[in-house]
């Protein structure tokens, strides 16, 4: 029974005279590319235009799309057809009239 106790508070004693040391530097950025990873892979799920448009203006499109319109034809949407694909594949009604331009707005 005293072996314990001696045991038990030695430990304590340990415990309580190591300090309490923060995680360092190289621990701390090798948790930070997973927690910006997840970020930006949510750069294309959106749910609906309004959504989208808050983070591309004048919506997202494929390289060489043409605004199919019978007024102003919009030519200031973010141009990416990786993106475009990304964001068609995750809700493909954001491109209702199916011409390579997803949310167009003037």
């Amino acid at each position: 029974m005293n072996l314990r106790r001696l045991t038990a508070a030695a430990a304590l004693t340990i415990a309580l005279a190591v300090p309490f040391s923060p995680p360092a530097p190289a621990q701390a950025a090798a948790a930070a590319p997973s927690v910006a990873m997840a970020t930006s892979t949510a750069k294309y799920k959106f749910k609906n235009c309004t959504a989208m448009n808050k983070v591309y203006r004048h919506g997202v499109g494929k390289k060489g799309a043409k605004d199919h319109t019978s007024g102003k034809a919009v030519k200031t949407f973010k141009v990416s057809t990786a993106l475009y694909k990304k964001v068609i594949r995750y809700r493909s009604g954001l491109d209702r009239d199916k011409d390579g331009i997803a949310c167009e707005k003037r």
